[in-house]
């Protein structure tokens, strides 16, 4: 993707290298491998809970030894600005969307933290990775996570970075639409099998939502060159294959449970990526009443 040169975003805090000052619950884990199980079956589902706590309180148990691994300073600064550029297209992308929806749009924030961070939805470690907090409207991310996602999952290249924070912002769109609150109002009132269901059609809501985006930057140009390039799309697909819950289940315990899926399977993710590459437009995105969420538009 080119980035250089362009708009970046001013919706940006830099907590990079700070000492958080958490207060409340912080996400623990125990050791590397139970951190990762974490990392992944939490990321992209955004603000869905309301304090980071209760998921600590549900899959760990020990203190967590994890931090980020050290970046090269000037990779980490070259990843900030791209991250910013990103955030800065989003911005422009959901305003149009809103404003065409005679709707409006308010910004979120994006966070950029090292390995811990107090939020208003609780204290998080970078074990969580990025998450989108409807309490404060931000997304949080510590940037080491797209190292996370390249050595350990084969989801190389900027574009699958942009690709998880247009998902995480895919997240405040449904906020902003009321669809999360009517969410969470239904699975309070739901067992956990069919709460479950109703958070894999918000995850897969949000992938289409990014998919959209990824549709229109395939559109947009900077400085005569197009903004897009050979492969993103496809970096942005490897990424999210590899975050599906079967694989990452059959990947750690060897076998999948299904009433248990949060996120949706691999071939959905992908599946509701690319219908939203194809049609980017929220009227397609409807996962809450498609029959087929593996294969969408059916």
């Amino acid at each position: 993707m080119r980035f250089k040169g362009s708009r970046q975003s001013k919706n940006i805090e830099d907590q990079t290298g700070r000492s958080s000052g958490m207060s409340g619950n912080l996400l623990k884990g125990g050791g590397i491998g139970g951190i990762l199980i974490v990392v992944l079956l939490f990321f992209l589902q955004g603000g869905n809970i309301g304090n980071l706590g209760d998921l600590a309180g549900s899959l760990t148990g020990g203190e967590s030894s994890y931090t980020s691994q050290p970046t090269n300073y000037t990779d980490q600064d070259e990843r900030k600005e791209f991250a910013s550029v990103v955030f800065g297209h989003l911005e422009d992308y959901w305003e149009e969307e809103f404003t065409a929806r005679q709707e409006t749009y308010t910004d979120p924030t994006m966070v950029f933290f090292t390995d811990q961070v107090q939020t208003a939805c609780g204290g998080a470690s970078s074990a969580v990775g990025p998450f989108y907090c409807p309490g404060d409207q931000k997304v949080y991310i510590d940037l080491s996570f797209a190292d996370e996602l390249a050595n350990k999952y084969g989801a190389a290249g900027d574009f699958a970075l942009a690709y998880v924070i247009a998902h995480e912002v895919g997240h405040h769109v449904q906020n902003e639409l009321g669809i999360s609150a009517k969410v969470q109002q239904l699975q309070n009132s739901l067992p956990e099998k069919e709460g479950n269901e109703y958070s894999v059609r918000l995850e897969l809501q949000a992938d289409y939502l990014a998919g959209c985006f990824a549709k229109y930057l395939e559109g947009e140009t900077y400085n005569g060159q197009p903004i897009l390039e050979t492969g993103d799309i496809e970096e942005a697909l490897v990424a999210a294959n590899s975050i599906g819950d079967d694989t990452l289940q059959k990947e750690y315990q060897g076998y999948v449970v299904p009433d248990s899926f949060t996120h949706g399977t691999s071939a959905q993710r992908v599946a509701w990526f690319n219908h939203g590459v194809k049609y980017g437009t929220l009227e397609k995105g409807d996962t809450f009443s498609s029959k087929d969420l593996d294969h969408p538009g059916t």
